[in-house]
């Protein structure tokens, strides 16, 4: 009984590991493909979140959001949280929000992990199917 005991630890810390999207990712630009922003996805409570901490590209630092809307208006883009209020459902974070910088829209999101340094995130209106995939790669150190 005590080596059943030990296997499930073990499948259950595996689990848990493959499931946690925490970490700094490295987001890149869907036209030419560079690298383009850092976001620090992090927990509040049983919600994930993800905020702007580096711009990658010299020609976007101090840019502000100026297409946002609400309290985003005129912010910088480095500081924002753009992603919100994602709850884990299986194997994806879901029923959240992502922030587009660029236009100032705001899509239903859900983000779900590829491997441990590979995160897909999917951005749409209404129906996942009417949207947008990016992926973004963990930064390694």
């Amino acid at each position: 009984m005590n080596t059943i005991n030990i296997f499930v630890y073990f499948l259950t810390i595996f689990f848990y590991q493959n499931q946690d999207v925490q970490g700094l990712w490295i987001t890149e630009d869907d036209e030419t493909g560079k690298k383009k922003s850092e976001v620090l996805i992090y927990k509040e409570g049983n919600k994930v979140y993800g905020k702007i901490i580096n711009l990658i590209l010299p020609e976007d630092k101090g840019k502000l959001c100026l297409n946002c809307k609400g309290e985003n208006k005129n912010k910088p883009i480095k500081g924002l949280v753009i992603l919100k209020d994602l709850i884990l459902e299986d194997d994806t974070w879901e029923g959240g929000t992502i922030l587009d910088p660029k236009s100032g829209k705001i899509y239903d999101c859900y983000i779900s992990l590829e491997d441990d340094n590979t995160l897909k995130v999917r951005g749409f209106l209404g129906f996942s199917l009417l949207g947008r995939t990016q992926i973004w790669k963990r930064k390694l150190d």
